[in-house]
């Protein structure tokens, strides 16, 4: 109930962002809201959203998806939110605060949370048109905007905002520069090695980093918009674009005018209740604090903790802030970043433990101390650990240092399961919950589920990093106290992905309803089903389909209602709903008559093409109703389905080997184009890549694949279990100096027994590491038949290459299936409008401002249409 305001206290806030946000939940928590009338002036016009995940906006995420506020909490608590309406000054003599709308506001409390601003380094035409921020949603509508117009962006700043403004550059299609003043990128949250590999993989992606100069000044055109920068060596970059992300300032100028105390670089001088050191009536929390250790904290968990300790201050009770965690895990660019505790070594008698991979991007370091002390660490490229490593910092690992910087697949495989963190482990730094936090969720407040915990405790509530720990410590918890944790696949089912399989196969089921309604739970036979197990059950059917006599056709009969959006129209849906188009080209290689091909089909579709890592070509544009015509010009020069759009076989790159190559010792392209041929169409628990080298340089990069092969003077080595995707693991050896027959008879087995086995949307890479007795035991399987059923395994394959059908060819001969590349199924013929695309680079792009406001698209648009 709002409180009754002619009686009672007022607390006003000044701001409105994350912690602003964090500040009234807690002052709900506390009862605060029902005592106290609760008055918030919010600058921008929108209410608290999700800032650490700004960058999203860009990836489809609508501004609404990134609010934090729920409008029934605001008006349950009877909070009075006034949006675009900032203080514009505080009479502390008087305790009013004014609004720009001219609304005087008495408080008895006041709370200032006015965040921070953009710093802009002062050169000349810093504010010319084309200059832009990048902090609120508003500044990425307009950036957006304006890259319509432009073709080349530069980023002042290459720290955390600014690496992901110059991915949303190049996002929006634009050529991307970073400049950044020191010597490398994340000076903060990095050392030089950490900074030397984020580097070589941005610069992999296409963006152009300069490092260790500064912006002299923005040039400017007759027209008064950007069209240059001056760096301060001399050089000129060209551009028509600029974003500022050099770092932030404390917003104090409020606090200023009204007289209380400021730091010498900014912030507003609190004590450790976070109330002003100049006036017991006003509290500072957030970016615009200069907390009592003398920090102005810049990121959102500190900010949080600071929140809580003034509500809790305001309430009465005993709570006190003194400093914080400034450990981060990110992904930028796509890159998994993550600092924590003494990254730098900063401390005496530290000792770092580094390993660092410069090829496959990754770095990380472990600061320990003499005793043993995990002080700190840095991670770059694969940050898989970072949740126990933070967790176990400031204490001695139960394990050697070096282990737990070996990538899986290097050395000893290293388990260190959450029953190996202390109970004062922070498992959530964002909300500062502890591993005894989550375990009295679990043990006294009965959650059993990871959305109970959050809802619980708030860990995992804010950038989602600690989210995989967060269940294996509720698992770990369940099972500790005698509960049975339920690994069923999903609501529909109780059994394991690899024991429905068994299932499948005993008795020969061929349908998902039918194994719903004699094996799902009982509250889910005579249903439909869920997302969950309907594509995972025709997974299954599809891969045994040949044995179990199911048809090996994706779109037959019941099989084409469980498939994927992507599954469900062969062909990869993009983001504006237009889809790609791969054709198959084994091992890589392709004669000129069939490129010719390729390159016509796009010309006539207006297709934008791209060559992919999988040394295939990519044609994207295509509106579902042409796929059939694509597909059908595809099968007459002699093209097949790439399956890029399946759980399944992608592709088997190879290097030209010995036939061209004055190193190589075998036939690679070869052997690439057998496997490809014979694993094609392969459904799986997820998808599949291959590569062939031919010699020990390694260059098709077989070592991160699935499987992959490198030639040896007397045979073939099979590695199994790499992956060069979100999480790099170097592949492991399986069996050396193999014959051809060999090589494709311990291929055959290793796969069926991974997809006999592996859970859903597992890779191999993480099945290798999950199953009991990982390398050795699949080495016993697969190798040594240690379980007798290598013959089985043989035979289920021999049956999927013999009834091997192109699901392309099969489509474009039965009219009852073309029936369903439609984009309106009571209007066949019309197109849908909001696929549309701009020119960019002789090519086209997808229309994305159309698209997210969702209009027909005008007539100068172009529509990738075959008339173009």
């Amino acid at each position: 109930m709002p409180a009754d305001t002619s009686t009672t206290s007022t607390i006003v806030l000044v701001g409105h962002g994350m912690v602003g946000q964090r500040f009234l939940e807690a002052l709900a928590e506390r009862g605060l809201t029902a005592t106290h009338r609760v008055v918030v002036l919010c600058e921008e016009p929108r209410p608290a959203y999700d800032r650490v995940q700004l960058t999203s906006y860009f990836s489809g995420r609508t501004p609404e998806d990134l609010s934090l506020t729920d409008l029934a909490f605001i008006e349950e608590h009877g909070i009075e939110l006034h949006l675009g309406d900032p203080a514009e000054s505080v009479d502390r003599e008087a305790r009013t605060v004014t609004a720009r709308s001219g609304l005087v506001v008495g408080y008895d409390v006041l709370v200032l949370a006015t965040g921070s601003y953009p710093f802009v380094p002062p050169v000349p035409n810093k504010d010319a048109e084309g200059c832009f921020v990048y902090r609120t949603i508003e500044d990425l509508l307009a950036i957006e905007e304006y890259a319509r117009r432009s073709t080349t962006g530069v980023v002042v700043g290459g720290g955390l905002l600014g690496l992901e403004a110059a991915g949303a550059l190049k996002g929006l299609g634009l050529t991307s520069h970073i400049v950044e003043f020191a010597p490398r990128l994340m000076p903060v949250q990095v050392d030089e090695g950490g900074g030397a590999a984020l580097l070589r993989t941005i610069e992999e992606m296409g963006l152009t980093v300069h490092t260790g100069v500064g912006t002299q000044e923005i040039v400017v055109g007759e027209d008064g918009a950007v069209t240059g920068m001056k760096l301060s060596d001399g050089s000129e970059l060209a551009t028509d674009l600029v974003v500022f992300s050099a770092g932030v300032r404390p917003r104090d100028q409020l606090a200023r005018d009204c007289g209380l105390t400021v730091g010498e670089r900014g912030g507003i001088t609190v004590d450790e209740q976070c109330r002003t050191v100049t006036d017991p009536h006003v509290f500072a929390i957030g970016e615009c604090a200069l907390a009592a250790d003398g920090r102005v904290y810049g990121l959102v968990a500190p900010g949080y903790e600071q929140a809580e300790t003034a509500a809790a201050a305001i309430a009465g009770d005993a709570s006190a802030f003194t400093g914080a965690d400034l450990s981060t895990k990110l992904k930028l660019l796509g890159v998994d970043v993550a600092s924590f505790g003494d990254a730098h070594g900063a401390a005496e008698d530290c000792l770092d433990v580094v390993y660092s991979d410069s090829r496959a991007g990754l770095y990380k370091k472990l600061v320990i101390g003499r005793d043993g002390t995990l002080r700190g660490g840095i991670l770059v490229g694969d940050a898989e650990a970072y949740g126990t490593l933070k967790a176990f910092t400031g204490s001695v690992p139960p394990v050697s240092p070096e282990s737990l910087v070996l990538p899986a697949g290097a050395g000893a495989p290293v388990q260190l399961g959450p029953s190996a963190l202390p109970d004062d482990a922070i498992i959530c730094s964002c909300n500062n919950v502890r591993k005894g936090t989550i375990r009295e969720a679990v043990t006294e407040h009965r959650c059993t589920t990871v959305p109970e915990v959050k809802k619980c405790t708030k860990a995992g509530t804010t950038c989602g990093s600690c989210v995989k720990v967060l269940g294996q410590l509720i698992n770990a918890e369940l099972e500790a106290s005698g509960v049975e944790v339920d690994k069923g696949l999903c609501a529909c089912f109780s059994q394991t992905r690899e024991e429905l399989y068994e299932i499948v196969l005993a008795l020969r089921i061929t349908s998902h309803r039918e194994l719903l309604d004699r094996y799902g739970r009982e509250e889910a036979r005579g249903g439909d089903g869920c997302e969950v197990c309907k594509p995972t059950v025709g997974s299954i059917v599809a891969s045994l389909a040949p044995a179990i006599g199911a048809s090996t056709y994706v779109l037959d009969g019941e099989q084409a209602a469980l498939q994927d959006t992507n599954d469900h129209f062969l062909a990869n849906l993009q983001r504006n709903g237009s889809y790609s188009v791969v054709p198959r080209i084994p091992g890589g290689e392709i004669a000129p008559e069939k490129l010719i091909v390729i390159g016509e089909i796009a010309r006539d579709f207006g297709l934008y093409t791209k060559i992919t890592g999988g040394q295939r070509i990519d044609m994207f544009g295509a509106r579902v109703e042409q796929l059939p015509s694509i597909w059908a010009r595809l099968v007459d020069a002699g093209f097949e389905s790439g399956h890029a759009y399946g759980k399944s076989l992608r592709t088997v790159k190879s290097c030209v080997g010995q036939t061209w190559c004055r190193y190589g010792v075998q036939d690679s392209v070869r052997m690439a184009i057998d496997l490809e041929l014979r694993y094609r169409g392969l459904r799986s628990p997820h998808k599949l890549k291959s590569a062939v080298s031919g010699c020990q340089r390694e260059c098709a990069e077989a070592q991160s694949k699935d499987f992959g092969v490198i030639a040896t003077a007397n045979g073939w080595n099979l590695y199994v279990g790499g992956n060069g995707g979100a999480t790099p693991r170097h592949a492991d050896l399986l069996a050396q100096d193999l014959s051809d027959a060999e090589l494709i008879r311990l291929i055959d087995r290793f796969l069926m027994f991974y997809i006999r086995t592996a859970d859903r949307l597992e890779r191999t890479s993480t099945w290798l590491e999950r199953v009991p007795g990982g390398l050795d035991h699949v080495r016993d399987v697969v190798v040594h038949d240690s379980l007798g059923i290598c013959d089985e395994l043989e035979s289920l394959m021999a049956a999927h290459v013999s009834h091997y059908r192109d699901e392309w060819a099969e489509t474009i001969n039965d009219p009852e299936k073309l029936a369903r590349f439609v984009s309106f199924v009571n209007a066949p013929d019309t197109p849908d409008p909001v696929v549309a695309f701009v020119p960019e680079r002789d090519q086209i792009k997808p229309d994305l401002p159309l698209l997210s406001i969702g209009l027909r698209p005008a007539d100068d648009v172009l529509e990738g249409s075959a008339q173009r």
